[in-house]
């Protein structure tokens, strides 16, 4: 009787319990779902870009000169140096003098738009050689 019992026992398919399995599946999806909700809430920093019109409250900018140094490049790629038409050759020297006076001194480079990035870059180049690390960008 014994070899009865074996014989049916080895010919029966094994059940697949299959709830235990969903159980765990619905964990991982809840998991993910939670997680993939909290991703979204990213930080973000509101800046507001400056225009044409001036400084944003009314406050118009400083004369040149008075704090700062200000190196423009037209579409011609013409140098000026606070308005005053200069060569590549004299942005040195008068850059120099003016972070020798004004060690904290600021420098923008104002720069057409139709400009090359390179001729800004060298620019930027020959300031950070001359040790002017306080430079801003503005395009026109």
């Amino acid at each position: 009787m014994r070899f009865r019992a074996q014989r049916q026992q080895q010919n029966q398919m094994p059940e697949v319990n299959l709830v235990p399995m969903m159980d765990v599946i619905m964990t991982i999806l809840t998991f993910f779902i939670i997680i993939s909700m909290s991703l979204n809430d990213f930080q973000s920093i509101e800046i507001r870009l400056p225009s044409k019109g001036g400084a944003p409250g009314g406050n118009q900018p400083q004369a040149p000169g008075t704090d700062f140094l200000m190196i423009a490049i037209n579409a011609k790629r013409e140098l000026f140096i606070n308005q005053k038409p200069t060569t590549r050759d004299q942005l040195v020297p008068q850059s120099r003098a003016y972070l020798e006076r004004n060690p904290e001194g600021k420098v923008i480079i104002v720069a057409d738009k139709t400009v090359p990035y390179e001729a800004v870059l060298q620019i930027l180049t020959t300031l950070r050689d001359l040790g002017g690390d306080r430079v801003s960008l503005s395009f026109q």
